[in-house]
């Protein structure tokens, strides 16, 4: 499973260099000099023959390498390689920074977890009564919200946090949640 790490964003200055929009806890390890991220959607670059050819759109690559990455007014900004001007990396915006989710180390913390562990989880009470299946994580400011697939198709929000989600348990392949009267109903 690709998991998305960043989006790049608008060029900054004339070398090259572009703002991302992080998504991830490890800004640091994920943007580390040397790091390869695959782009999604990830495209072949043109042939080094025709790179340079006026004319011949410049596609983006399937791969990025981060030649150097820095922390600037609350932003993380980029210069990959063989991304030598504004007008290239311009090329880039919106692109999505993606890492396969079998290089990703699981969290020290037993009480932490990471998106694509929960996605899929049935949910279900504490009786065992299923109520569906996580179908995303949304990130918002206050909590991080389940996104619940219900199985009449609906989807249901349900706040991330112990007092409504008690337990996660990863092994059975399943997530309790205690939701108050009328939660699944909004």
């Amino acid at each position: 499973m690709q998991l998305v790490v960043g989006r790049i964003g608008k060029p900054h200055g004339v070398r090259g260099e572009v703002t991302v929009e992080v998504r991830t806890d490890e800004p640091e390890a994920r943007f580390a000099p040397g790091t390869v991220l695959r782009t999604e959607p990830g495209a072949t670059p043109p042939s080094p023959d025709t790179a340079d050819e006026p004319g011949v759109p410049f596609r983006v690559p399937a791969e990025l390498t981060i030649e150097e990455a820095r922390f600037h007014q609350g932003r993380v900004l980029i210069a990959f390689a063989g991304i030598p001007d504004r007008n290239t990396a311009e090329a880039l915006r919106g692109t999505l920074l993606v890492v396969d989710s079998a290089d990703v180390t699981p969290p020290d913390d037993p009480e932490e977890f990471h998106d694509h562990q929960l996605v899929g989880l049935a949910v279900v009470t504490p009786a065992g009564e299923r109520l569906g299946e996580v179908a995303r994580i949304d990130h918002a400011p206050s909590s991080d919200l389940l996104v619940l697939r219900r199985p009449e198709g609906r989807t249901a929000l349900i706040p991330f946090v112990r007092a409504i989600v008690p337990e996660v348990d990863l092994a059975g392949g399943r997530v309790i949640v205690d939701p108050p009267a009328g939660l699944l109903d909004l």
